[in-house]
């Protein structure tokens, strides 16, 4: 698929019921080819929006001709991964002197896969980061996202299956150097 000319801006409340859209098509069909079907139940329990990034204006929204094509962001708080019900959040800030700022809750509509959304969001993200001081970035890669990650210079640190939505989720912890 060709790339496609892009706009992006930071997410506000008002988007959250079209990015919670977004996210359910995106777990839905995209991990089809990853995961069991209990597998993705599971993935729905434990992953989606955490609002906290919208709040903090580090997350992105990113629409073509005003059709929201994906979205992601990043934070500089401690929590890795996980949306508003996710159980275990900590909202405690990092230390861009000895910590990584992390990437969440990156989701590209099905209609709008490799076209570029994913990594536009990663420079975003990266470049919002590396603005405030930090010197790396982490994130928990879904198996439908890891090889975007890899192709965008992360590196596995650790494989991980959540259990908290039921069926194990396999995930990916992955960082890189900024």
């Amino acid at each position: 698929m060709p790339r496609i000319n892009l706009d992006h801006r930071l997410a506000i409340r008002a988007d959250v019921p079209a990015l919670h859209l977004l996210m359910s098509a995106a777990i839905l069909e995209l991990q089809k080819s990853f995961l069991t079907e209990e597998q993705i139940s599971s993935s729905r329990a434990i992953m989606g929006l955490d609002t906290q990034l919208i709040d903090d204006g580090t997350y992105f929204v990113v629409e073509q001709n005003g059709v929201l094509a994906g979205c992601g962001g990043w934070s500089r708080r401690t929590t890795l991964y996980g949306g508003d019900r996710s159980p275990g959040r900590d909202a405690a800030r990092l230390d861009p002197a000895k910590d990584a700022a992390r990437v969440r809750a990156m989701y590209t509509h099905p209609g709008f896969t490799r076209r570029g959304v994913g990594r536009l969001i990663l420079t975003l993200c990266e470049d919002a980061a590396r603005g405030e001081g930090f010197t790396s970035v982490e994130l928990m890669a879904t198996m439908a996202g890891e090889p975007l990650y890899r192709a965008c210079g992360f590196e596995a640190v650790k494989e991980v299956v959540d259990n908290r939505g039921g069926a194990g989720v396999p995930l990916l912890r992955m960082r890189k150097a900024l």
